[in-house]
């Protein structure tokens, strides 16, 4: 099916730039565009494997809480001691 779509022209530049870095044309970058975009987050999840698969569904708190820990860690690491 044919449709006509009126996009900015600085979105398109983008959208066009986008396209051709990843190989594709900007026909076939949409149409995958709007499947993930139609599917939903749960669909795009499972594709995805690895950390990748999770990112962004973990709780802010939790995320916070680990980064603290984190920092608290690494502030004890002598830089000097790297070279």
């Amino acid at each position: 099916m044919k449709t006509t779509v009126e996009i900015p022209d600085a979105l398109y530049r983008r959208l066009k730039a986008t396209a051709a870095v990843q190989g594709k044309s900007v026909k076939e970058y949409l149409i995958e565009a709007l499947r993930d975009k139609l599917a939903g987050p749960a669909t795009k999840a499972a594709r995805k494997t690895g950390w990748r698969a999770v990112y962004g569904a973990a709780d802010p708190k939790e995320v916070a809480a680990l980064q603290r820990i984190i920092d608290q860690e690494f502030s004890g690491i002598d830089p000097e001691g790297w070279d």
